[in-house]
């Protein structure tokens, strides 16, 4: 989305808040942008550098096209620094090495800006080197961290940011968007529930490896129901060939978490909440097989298998104790 007023028809509050701030000249020196994927963080961020820098700006509205705003969208402004994780975190070395960029004087203007993405994925060094930084801010400089959990950033941090708190998009409107766009109804269910962004859904829904992930997930239930002492082999023959890196291994995850919600929401009769559809007969089998309290259980084991592998835990080893919980 490249206006505020595009923002505004997902995220009314925080737009306003942030316009109402640029109009008065009343920015803040640091912004935590906290909210699930797909809620709008990184555009909000490109727009605020934008409405910061752009010189033929008309109130908050950015041009979009000047030099400035060309470059910041391209990634390539001087005076924008986006910190991103390095492997699995972002390390205490890249805030270092953003200070150090920061006591230069801006090249085209006083102002500065940084962004950093899952700020959540900081190391503990990285958390308190920011921390001085962020307690000594100039008038100059703009700090925003953009995170889907808030809460694995340290407090200190948080109490020196201005937190505005995006609320999770309506996924039943981006369903109908996506059948709108030739997604068909199964699909549309499952990735409205994956992901709010909708370049990234028509690459899912375009996507072989997706729909082979999908059918893998299903049959690795099947085999936890039918012949649980095949589980292992399936892992190692079947799941971690197809889940080759984290990231696949984290989409795999998610979809065995759907599945398992959609038995409690069979369990409570919430049929309509339910995502796979399509495999409705499977589904009331699993629930015959499970009752509501394991599939809560294996739901918490799942949440943990996905933490480890952010914590770097090996993935074969996450995966085979993953499925020895759901079978106890």
């Amino acid at each position: 989305m490249k206006t505020w007023s595009e923002m505004a028809s997902i995220q009314p509050l925080a737009v306003k808040m942030l316009v109402n701030s640029l109009k008065k000249d009343r920015v803040s020196h640091a912004y935590l942008f906290q909210g699930s994927r797909g809620t709008g963080k990184k555009a909000i961020s490109l727009l605020m550098a934008k409405a910061i820098f752009c010189q033929y700006k008309n109130d908050a509205e950015p041009c979009q096209n000047c030099k400035d705003c060309q470059r910041i969208d391209s990634g390539n402004h001087p005076d924008v620094h986006w910190i991103i994780p390095d492997g699995q975190s972002i390390k205490k070395e890249q805030i270092l090495h953003l200070q150090k960029e920061f006591t230069y004087t801006g090249l085209e203007s006083n102002e500065k800006v940084y962004i950093i993405e899952d700020a959540e994925k900081m190391t503990a060094n990285a958390s308190n080197r920011l921390l001085k930084f962020l307690e000594e801010p100039s008038r100059q400089t703009t700090a925003m961290l953009l995170t889907s959990n808030s809460q694995s950033i340290l407090q200190t941090i948080r109490s020196r940011c201005q937190i505005m708190a995006l609320k999770p998009l309506n996924t039943g409107l981006f369903q109908e968007r996506l059948e709108a766009e030739g997604v068909s109804s199964s699909n549309a269910r499952l990735i409205s529930a994956l992901t709010n962004n909708i370049t990234e859904a028509m690459e899912i829904n375009s996507d072989e490896w997706f729909a082979m992930a999908r059918r893998i997930v299903v049959q690795l239930v099947e085999v936890l129901q039918t012949n649980p002492d095949e589980s292992m082999l399936f892992i190692n023959n079947q799941w971690m060939p197809h889940f080759k890196d984290r990231e696949q291994l984290q989409r795999g995850l998610d979809l065995l978490a759907l599945w398992f919600k959609d038995i409690v929401y069979n369990y409570v009769g919430n049929e309509e909440a339910i995502i796979f559809i399509n495999e409705q007969d499977k589904l009331t089998e699993s629930s015959m097989h499970w009752s509501k309290q394991h599939a809560t259980k294996a739901l918490r084991y799942i949440l943990e298998a996905k933490r480890k592998l952010e914590q770097n835990v090996h993935p074969a080893l996450v995966m085979e104790q993953l499925t020895l919980h759901i079978q106890r």
